[in-house]
């Protein structure tokens, strides 16, 4: 994981950059725009945020001049990154933490739930040093320790299942991670991202929400385990195709060994499943892209709720 010290203090310093600086990187963020596929930027837009019709601002709405940190450092900083380009009077309702009830007026999240009329939950590339977290795996998958593994808390019911069910099998090496440290059987030590990496196999459960290591998981040369999604982020999880980007288990895992023995056999399946989420992730990783985005979805909200020339900056 990203060092988090690190993240926080120079997200901080970047908000006391001077004006220009955040009025030349909005010119270089539109002149990329125009080497942009318009369609790709669109699709992504309109996935994110699905609105169409005029927004009416809750009560709740924040201004960016009294915009303060509440709870969640990081998210505070996400949303903070963006609000430069945005005059002070401008209003955004958002929420930081991992709820996916969907509010009944439309409010930048972090999460929501695929299934649904989720309409109001817009989605925003909220705690990524947390959640957007890529690695470059120089492990081949057979060149990978043919089993099984997971370390992370198991506090919601899905997750002590499958830990209580799982942690003392031959091929697999599960355990959970709780704190306070719990004196059970399966609690066990944490492991780092290149120790897993060593597996050919790598659980993604979800939690309160998305898997948080999802992301990592996808851009790495192991096989991502984990029942279909129920909820996704500004990474598109609801766009993930079962045995084409992942290997979909039942939600009781029921067949996880025999899908672990499977793959252990048919290396040619496993090493396209890994190349098409690669593709996936790929979205996710050109920086000026990104940026734009969020400011596009942010601009699309002013936009909506008939905030009028919003932008601190003018088009040329």
């Amino acid at each position: 994981m990203r060092n988090r010290v690190f993240y926080y203090v120079s997200n901080y310093a970047y908000n006391f950059l001077p004006v220009f600086f955040f009025k030349k990187k909005y010119k270089k963020l539109l002149d990329f725009e125009r080497s942009c596929n318009p369609g790709e930027l669109k699709f992504r837009l309109d996935y994110y945020l699905k609105i169409t019709d005029k927004i009416r601002l809750p009560d709740t709405a924040v201004s960016i001049k009294n915009f303060k940190k509440t709870n969640g450092t990081g998210y505070y900083l996400d949303l903070k990154e963006f609000l430069h380009y945005f005059k002070k009077n401008t209003l955004f309702a958002y929420y930081f933490g991992d709820k996916t009830s969907v509010n009944n007026y439309p409010t930048l999240v972090k999460a929501r739930t695929i299934e649904g009329d989720n309409a109001n939950s817009i989605l925003f590339k909220l705690n990524k040093n947390r959640h957007f977290y890529f690695v470059k795996d120089s492990i081949s998958f057979l060149e990978k320790k043919d089993s099984l593994v997971w370390r992370g808390g198991a506090y919601q019911k899905n997750r002590i299942a499958f830990v209580q069910k799982f942690w003392n099998k031959p091929n697999f090496n599960v355990g959970q991670t709780n704190v306070p440290r719990a004196d059970l059987p399966w609690q066990k030590t944490r492991m780092s991202i290149p120790e897993q990496l060593q597996y050919k196999f790598i659980f993604c459960p979800e939690g309160n929400d998305v898997a948080t290591n999802l992301k990592w998981v996808m851009s790495s040369n192991s096989l991502c385990f984990m029942p279909k999604p129920k909820f996704e982020t500004w990474f598109m999880e609801g766009l993930l195709k079962p045995n084409i980007h992942y290997v979909e288990i039942n939600s009781d895992f029921s067949d996880l060994e025999s899908k672990i023995k499977y793959f252990s056999k048919h290396n040619d399946e496993a090493l396209q499943i890994i190349e098409n989420a690669h593709k996936h992730v790929a979205q996710f990783q050109n920086t000026n892209f990104e940026d734009l985005l969020c400011l596009k979805v942010l601009t699309a909200y002013t936009s909506l709720s008939k905030q009028k020339d919003a932008l601190k900056f003018l088009r040329n």
